[in-house]
């Protein structure tokens, strides 16, 4: 007779009361695997909520941002806080498409454990392998479900096959899927106990493994044990299993939740969507027995707010409050909600805290100058002392009010007006900063302008308190185009940013042609001359001189020098007509755009002792400089940026070939381990603009760049016409 599953109860969750009973889990995967509709079946399974929402009807827990109902798919992470056979857990469901890597990241900052979610139907893409990879360096402990066993072409075993390829060692199932008379997948084989669990009378009940199932288990049992008490590192477990001993089921299972909450061991389960969600109870247990608490993760390093050394914190000692903003949303009722993880400490609520938020240089060092202000995001240092509002535990987007949250909790706090993603909380009386996370840089520009003059008023607002909301936004005014140019991840996330302005903050923009700063030099020396007489009577003017021009290589800046002698011209009117200079290269004198890379003589002039001025010498200087640009050729430059890409070694071949079509300039490649290469390439600004959409076609989504500026580079002939500005 069946047995009945009735020992661990769930539901919505109040904050555990130690830090020992939580359990802090990120999803991940990619898109299309079935993570939002996995947190629906556990939240159903643990009695959180009483029916499976709809992705296509915009009804699940976690999808709740207006954007990902209209997309039908993630675009933010959303938490969701119950409770299961004694336990809190948080999940933080992540989006699987790339260009949402920021809310990815900041989840598994949050987390403690990540369950790797793997499609029976499309296995595994390449950034989901990247990150388990990462997820490796750190320990993060890790497991896999494997979900759309109910699908069409659903293939357990080769989904297995395919992890254990690629993922690293220590991946096996702990439990084999078992189907009905109609082929549709009813239960799974436990294969440590040998029972069967099953949810074929439409709940889940437990009986003894059948007769039939004896030799499947016997084959697949021998291997689980054998990676269990090889990661566990069990001598005496391994003895006994070497000498054909019995191993006691009990001590095994401790050593495989050991193996597991350390990161050597990945337990593979399954998940059908069928029904209340067939396996979902098998994988709550997982995480409750298998994953560790916040006691026995490594917290983030931490510093004064000026840099200088701090003690570790520590989750296990009632230590000052050190806690971080993982994500900053707004709510339409609450207004202003700062989504935190409590690293140690007690948050209060109504209580006050420090906040502190430093920026990252272009080094990767934290700037602790005071007042540094950051000009191509528009985010700014900030230290103040706050008050925060209440304290909720999430669900989705529904909040329970909390009084207090300590190490492990990961709350919601109300009216932290000037905390922004990524910022630290701390005691007023200690204050501290945590270290950043590593976060992608935005690498596809979109130019944008604003709709109206009232959308102009209100565009400066909106794009700052986006940037708050998401460190993967930059906010870039290009110096010379007068444009507004966002940096976003690609195109979904640029959507995201657009779609956010008009119906967040009530903002219109239009996407524009982006323009490249460019800039323009001599092709070769020139003598000008700048004559600036007016004398009709009364005061005038009067400036007279001669310049000689010369370039200079690329990245010299400006030379000014002069041959005046014998005192024919006051050493005054000399700094003016260097001013005059200036002024006019800032203004371009061919194609409008500043000159750049010269080397300017002032070599003759002549004066009036009472017309003369210092304007009257700014003017003639400009003059000059554009009466020698009218006798020399100029060349047009265009920005260079260097890329440097990381590819695997397959696609180097056409990564090389697509940037020849770019006018790119290899510089250099070389083999980084793993079967991948990176490539050096310098190419014009103009022509990578769109990049991070374009490696993502040529290397099937598993090339990688970064870019940097590289100065100014010649425009070629055939190209400069199309280039210049409209007239």
């Amino acid at each position: 007779m069946a047995e009945t599953r009735r020992d661990a109860h769930g539901g919505p969750a109040a904050l555990s009361a130690t830090a020992e009973q939580a359990r802090n889990v990120v999803l991940v995967g990619p898109a299309g695997s079935g993570k939002t509709t996995l947190m629906e079946s556990l939240l159903v399974a643990s009695g959180t909520i009483s029916r499976r929402g709809s992705i296509a009807h915009g009804t699940t827990t976690g999808d709740h941002d207006p954007a990902a109902v209209r997309q039908k798919r993630s675009v933010e992470l959303s938490v969701a806080t119950f409770s299961w056979d004694g336990s809190t857990i948080t999940l933080i469901d992540t989006p699987g498409h790339p260009d949402y890597t920021g809310e990815l990241r900041a989840g598994l900052r949050a987390a403690d454990a990540a369950l790797f979610v793997v499609s029976a139907t499309d296995g595994i893409d390449a950034a989901t392998s990247r990150l388990w990879d990462e997820c490796e360096l750190v320990g993060m402990p890790r497991a896999i479900v494997v979900t759309g066993l109910d699908r069409e072409r659903a293939d357990f075993d080769e989904t297995i096959a395919i992890c254990q390829r690629v993922f690293s060692g220590g991946v096996q199932p702990l439990f084999l899927p078992i189907h009905g008379d109609d082929g549709d997948v009813v239960g799974f084989i436990d294969l440590l106990d040998e029972r069967i669990w099953h949810w074929s009378t439409g709940s889940l009940a437990i009986d003894p493994a059948e007769e039939r199932h004896r030799e499947l288990i016997a084959s697949e049992r021998a291997s689980l044990i054998e990676s269990v008490v090889t990661e566990s590192e069990d001598e005496v477990l391994m003895d006994a299993f070497i000498g054909g001993e019995h191993v006691d089921v009990v001590l095994l299972t401790a050593d495989l939740e050991r193996a597991v909450a350390r990161g050597h061991f990945h337990p593979v389960v399954g998940h059908a969507e069928s029904g209340i969600g067939i396996g979902a109870e098998l994988i709550l247990d997982l995480i409750v027995r298998g994953f560790p608490s916040p006691l026995e993760s490594a917290p983030p390093l931490v510093t004064g707010i000026d840099g200088s050394p701090a003690e570790p914190i520590d989750a296990h000692l009632p230590g000052p409050l050190v806690a971080e903003v993982i994500k900053t949303t707004s709510d339409p009722y609450i207004g202003k909600v700062s989504i935190v993880r409590v690293f140690s400490g007690t948050l209060v609520s109504e209580g006050q805290v420090h906040v502190s938020g430093h920026f990252v240089d272009s080094t990767g060092r934290h700037d602790h100058s005071t007042g540094r202000h950051d000009h191509s995001t528009g985010r700014q240092d900030h230290d103040a002392d706050e008050r925060i509002g209440h304290l909720m535990t999430l669900l989705g987007k529904q909040h329970r009010d909390a009084e207090q949250a300590g190490p492990g909790s990961i709350v919601a706090v109300s009216k932290l007006t000037r905390a922004e993603t990524g910022d630290t909380l701390s005691s007023i009386e200690h204050p501290l900063l945590m270290e950043p996370w590593a976060m992608p840089e935005p690498m596809l520009p979109l130019a944008i302008s604003p709709h109206s003059p009232g959308d102009e008023h209100k565009l400066g607002s909106a794009l700052a308190r986006l940037v708050a909301e998401d460190p993967t936004l930059r906010v870039e005014h290009p110096e010379g185009t007068g444009q507004i140019v966002l940096w976003t991840l690609g195109e979904a996330h640029a959507d995201l940013v657009l779609d956010r302005l008009t119906t967040r903050y009530g903002v219109s923009v239009d996407a524009t042609e982006l323009q490249p700063s460019m800039r323009e030099t001599f092709a070769g020396p020139a003598r000008g001359s700048g004559r600036l007489v007016k004398q009709s009577g009364g005061h005038g003017q009067y400036a007279v001189v001669e310049i000689d021009v010369e370039p200079l290589v690329p990245g010299s800046g400006f030379v000014f020098g002069d041959r005046i002698v014998g005192g024919s011209l006051p050493r005054n009117y000399i700094a003016s007509v260097e001013k005059g200079v200036r002024h006019q290269m800032a203004q371009g004198v061919a194609a409008g755009f500043p000159v750049v890379d010269i080397r300017v003589t002032l070599v003759g002039g002549t004066f009036h002792a009472v017309d003369s001025s210092d304007l009257a010498f700014q003017a003639a200087g400009a003059i000059a400089l554009k009466d020698a640009a009218d006798k020399t050729q100029m060349t047009l430059l265009e920005p260079i940026v260097t890329l440097t890409i990381d590819v695997p070694d397959e696609h180097v071949g056409s990564v090389i070939s697509d940037l020849s079509t770019r006018r790119g300039i290899i510089r250099g490649t070389d083999a980084s381990g793993d079967g991948r290469t990176t490539v050096v390439a310098d190419a014009p600004e103009k022509e990578v603009s769109r990049y991070a959409i374009d490696i993502r076609s040529v290397t099937h989504g598993t090339g990688t760049f970064t870019r940097e500026p590289n100065g100014f580079g010649p425009v070629p002939a055939s190209l400069a016409q199309r280039l210049m500005p409209p007239a």
